[in-house]
C-alpha cells in the first residue's frame, strides 16, 4: 500500500508539473506553489526515502526573445558567388540612402533593402526595395528579416547628439531599445551585424589627440552613452552567443547631397550650403574647436570594407577610423581660397560647443588600417573641392531649369 501511494503521489506531482508546463500563461508564483504542494506532500508520506520533486523552472520558456545558457550563434557565410541580403534601418538618414547605393552596385538592386519609419522621396522609392520599418516593434523586424531572408543587418536608426540632448527619453528609446531588439534579432537569426558608433563615445576624461581604439570613456550626452552601450553590447553578444558584430567610430560625416541632421559636426555641411545661397556662414563653435571629419564617400566605403573583411583579420570588434582633422577656421580658410567673398561670423552655441569640447580633436585608426588595409582618399582640400563641385553643377542645373 505504501509503494502504491508514492506511486501515485509520483504521478499527480508530474502530472502537476506537466500541466503546469503546458499553460504558457502560467506564472512564476503559480509554478512554485505546485512544486511546494508536491515538495510536502512526499515529506508527508511515512517511511518515504524519495528525494523531493524539483521543478526545473529555468527550462520553461516564457518568452521567443529568451536565450538558453548553452546557446551558440553563428554568421551565415557565403560562397564566392553568392550575395549578403541587406537591411538598412534608419536608411533615409544622412548615411543610409549613399550606403544602399554603394551596397547595390555591388550585390545587386534587389539583395539591399532599405527601411524606415518615414515616407521616402520619389527618387529614393524608385531607386530600390524600400519598406516601413519600426525598430522599437520587435515583431515587426523580425517578420521583414525572417520574410526577407536577411543575412546582414546595417543599423542606422539613432538620434544624433545635439537632437537627443533635446529629448532624452526619445533618444533613450531608440538608441537603447531599438539597439536590444537589434541584437536579439541579429543573433536569433545569425546575421552579420554593423552598428556605427561615433567620436561622442568618448568624453572629457579620454585622451584627445589622437584618441587610440581602447581608453577611458565617460561620455556626457546620451546620444554618446548609448553608443558606448551599443559597443559594450555588441563585443558582449560576440563573445557570449557568437554574434558577427562589426563596429565602427565615425568621425564627423561631410556630404553633399544631404542636409544637416543636428548633429555637433553639422557646422562642416552647413558652410558649403550657406556659401553657395548668400556668401555668408554663422558658425555655432569657436573657431579653434578641432574634431576629426571625414568625407561621406570615404565613410561608405569604409563600412563595406569592415563588414567585407575575413573575420580572422579583426582584432577587435570596434575600430576608430579617421581621414582629417580640421578647425572652423581652418575649413573656412579653406573654402575662401575658392571663394574669397565668403564672410564667416561665430555665434557660439554652449550646448553644442560644451560636447565638443569633451570629444576626440583627433582619431588613432592605426589597428583598422593594420588589420583590414583601411585607407582614406579624402583630406580639406580635396574635400572642399568636391563639395563645390558639387553644388556649383547643382546651381548650374537649377539655373537652368
Amino acid at each position: 500500500m505504501l509503494q502504491g501511494r508514492i506511486y501515485t503521489l509520483k504521478l499527480r506531482s508530474s502530472f502537476l508539473f506537466l500541466e503546469a508546463r503546458s499553460c504558457l500563461g502560467t506564472s512564476m508564483p503559480v509554478i512554485r506553489t505546485l512544486s511546494k504542494v508536491a515538495k510536502q506532500a512526499l515529506l508527508s508520506t511515512p517511511g518515504c526515502s524519495c528525494q523531493p520533486l524539483t521543478v526545473a523552472v529555468r527550462n520553461i520558456s516564457f518568452s521567443p526573445r529568451q536565450v538558453t545558457s548553452d546557446a551558440s550563434f553563428h554568421s551565415v557565410s557565403f560562397s564566392e558567388t553568392d550575395h549578403p541580403k541587406v537591411l538598412i534601418t534608419g536608411g533615409l538618414g544622412q548615411l543610409g540612402v549613399g550606403l544602399a547605393k554603394l551596397l547595390r552596385k555591388r550585390f545587386g538592386k534587389n539583395n539591399v533593402i532599405l527601411s524606415d519609419i518615414r515616407k521616402p522621396p520619389s527618387n529614393v522609392f524608385h531607386s530600390g526595395p524600400f519598406i516601413y520599418s519600426d525598430i522599437l516593434d520587435y515583431k515587426n523586424l523580425r517578420e521583414i528579416v525572417v520574410n526577407n531572408r536577411i543575412t546582414w543587418l546595417v543599423h542606422y536608426s539613432a538620434l544624433l547628439s545635439a537632437v537627443g540632448e533635446a529629448n532624452v527619453a526619445l533618444a533613450r528609446s531608440v538608441n537603447i531599445n531599438g539597439l536590444h531588439n537589434i541584437l536579439d534579432i541579429a543573433a536569433e537569426h545569425g546575421l552579420r551585424l554593423f552598428v556605427p558608433s561615433t567620436i561622442g563615445a568618448f568624453g572629457p576624461t579620454s585622451p584627445r589627440n589622437p584618441t587610440p581604439d581602447l581608453c577611458v570613456q565617460r561620455p556626457r550626452t546620451i546620444y554618446g552613452v548609448s553608443k558606448v552601450h551599443a559597443e559594450l553590447m555588441g563585443e558582449y553578444y560576440h563573445h557570449r552567443y557568437g554574434l558577427d558584430f562589426r563596429c565602427l567610430r565615425y568621425p564627423g560625416i561631410i556630404s553633399a547631397d544631404s542636409m544637416p541632421g543636428g548633429g555637433t559636426t553639422d557646422y562642416a555641411v552647413q558652410i558649403f550650403h550657406d556659401a553657395i545661397k548668400s556668401g555668408k556662414f554663422e558658425c555655432n563653435l569657436r573657431p579653434d574647436t578641432r574634431l576629426p571629419m571625414m568625407y561621406i564617400d570615404d565613410c561608405l566605403r569604409a563600412t563595406l570594407e569592415v563588414m567585407e573583411a575575413p573575420i580572422d583579420t579583426l582584432s577587435m570588434r570596434t575600430y576608430n577610423i579617421n581621414a582629417m582633422s580640421f578647425t572652423p577656421e581652418e575649413l573656412a580658410q579653406e573654402l575662401q581660397k575658392q571663394m574669397p567673398e565668403l564672410e564667416v561670423t561665430y555665434d557660439v552655441d554652449h550646448v553644442r560647443q560644451a560636447i565638443a569640447d569633451s570629444w576626440p580633436m583627433n582619431f588613432d585608426d592605426s589597428n583598422a588600417r593594420k588589420d583590414w588595409g583601411w585607407k582614406h582618399d579624402y583630406d580639406l582640400p580635396e574635400l572642399v573641392q568636391t563639395m563645390l563641385n558639387f553644388f556649383g553643377a547643382e546651381t548650374l542645373m537649377a539655373r537652368a531649369n
